[in-house]
């Protein structure tokens, strides 16, 4: 699967459910309640994402998909 098939929503939702999701599981996190509400919303928005209707392979574009987040995260950060 060629990663510019993803939406460019569907690649940052799911780059900011890791940012949250790593947030969430730091020493001592701050406010996890807000967190955790943050986690459960983004985790709806990439479950119920239009292009999962469209897609050849559901479990293998997910996990491109992680790989590509995990990719976009990294380049933000730096």
């Amino acid at each position: 699967m060629d990663a510019t098939d993803f939406p460019d929503d569907l690649v940052q939702t799911k780059a900011a459910w890791n940012a949250t999701y790593n947030a969430l599981a730091a020493p001592r996190p701050r406010d996890t309640t807000a967190l955790r509400r943050r986690l459960l919303r983004l985790s709806v928005r990439l479950w119920w994402h239009p292009y999962w209707e469209t897609a050849r392979s559901v479990p293998a574009a997910r996990s491109e998909l992680r790989h590509l987040a995990r990719s976009h995260g990294a380049v933000r950060a730096a």
